[in-house]
């Protein structure tokens, strides 16, 4: 059985009308599951430069130096931001949850779930000097933020981006605090989301002072750790695009697989932003190490991404200057004439 697969695809030129490319043929195989099977995209892709945020995240495991060691690390692969989270966790934990043990005892920092979280804990003023060595390496600063009172510490430092992740995208009363008392851009991840959800994360946005179409990135996701290719769901990006491009200031794509064969995928299926976790050693104590790049994937990573975009783009004459020597050589009923 065959099905369609329709990618329109834009040149880089701003202001280029759309020329779709003919449908490509996609064997779906009759004994595919329908979540495989192709679908037909409506809106045409149009291709920014990609940006690459470093996922910090508590990678730095509770150590200043090392926060800002990655932070000079990212920046010289080549990412455009380094991001790390903010955390109030008596506030964002219940009591239990706080008193419990850390569920892989081989990751904690602390005897409780909760100590561990106040080990890894920046405090503000800390996070104010990493957005400070940011700004004088040339890297972008951020922070994903879980909680009313992380948000209000991080918009005081005004980045240019605050991140709220997967978990906390239905936390309305916070995401209220950064739509309406700050002011720059809010990047929203949805993984473990509902699609009514999304759309409701997205209406949000387009009330108040929210102004998603200028201000909101959202983000496909799965939340696992690390997630199997087949658990990745590309074409669920293809869908945000179809149904959001129109209404948001961009997409992302934040990977939380192995590897950095797909990232090229998301962003040719409509990803501006690609977010992937940083470490500097993926053997070092911690959840998220294990699902993290390390410097030498992060700079391939960019170089990719960049090449990628320089690719994008539609031949300006039939044959090109590159073209015509070759033509002229080995062209039949050129060279021959």
């Amino acid at each position: 059985m065959e099905a369609y697969l329709l990618l329109e695809l834009l040149p880089i030129q701003r202001g280029h009308q759309p020329h779709p490319l003919p449908p490509v043929r996609q064997s779906t195989g009759g004994g595919e599951p329908s979540s495989k099977k192709a679908r037909v995209s409506s809106e045409a892709v149009v291709f920014h430069e990609p940006k690459v945020m470093a996922e910090i995240g508590c990678n730095h495991m509770g150590n200043f130096e090392i926060a800002k060691e990655l932070l000079t690390l990212a920046k010289q692969a080549g990412a455009d931001y380094g991001k790390f989270q903010k955390r109030n966790p008596k506030e964002l934990l219940t009591k239990a949850q706080y008193e419990a043990p850390h569920p892989n005892p081989r990751n904690s920092y602390g005897a409780t779930y909760g100590a561990h979280r106040e080990f890894l804990e920046l405090t503000v003023d800390q996070h104010r000097e990493l957005k400070a060595h940011c700004d004088t390496i040339g890297l972008g600063y951020s922070c994903s933020v879980w909680d009313i009172t992380s948000a209000r510490e991080i918009a005081s430092i005004a980045p240019d981006l605050i991140k709220v992740g997967s978990p906390s995208n239905t936390h309305w009363e916070m995401q209220k605090i950064l739509r309406d008392e700050y002011a720059g851009d809010v990047h929203v991840s949805t993984g473990m989301t509902t699609k009514d959800e999304i759309e409701q994360i997205v209406s949000f946005w387009e009330e108040g002072k929210g102004d998603a179409k200028h201000r909101l990135v959202l983000y496909n996701c799965t939340s696992g750790y690390p997630v199997p290719f087949e658990d990745v769901c590309l074409l669920e990006l293809r869908d945000l695009y179809d149904r959001y491009a129109h209404r948001v200031k961009h997409l992302g794509f934040s990977g939380h697989h192995l590897g950095i064969a797909i990232d090229i995928a998301a962003y040719a299926l409509g990803a501006t932003w690609n977010e992937r976790h940083f470490t500097k050693d993926r053997t070092w104590k911690g959840t998220d190490h294990a699902a993290s790049l390390e410097p030498a994937g992060l700079q391939k990573l960019c170089r990719d991404l960049k090449a990628a975009w320089k690719c994008m783009g539609r031949k300006a004459t039939d044959i090109l200057p590159i073209e015509a020597e070759q033509r002229a050589k080995l062209k039949w009923g050129c060279y021959n004439k």
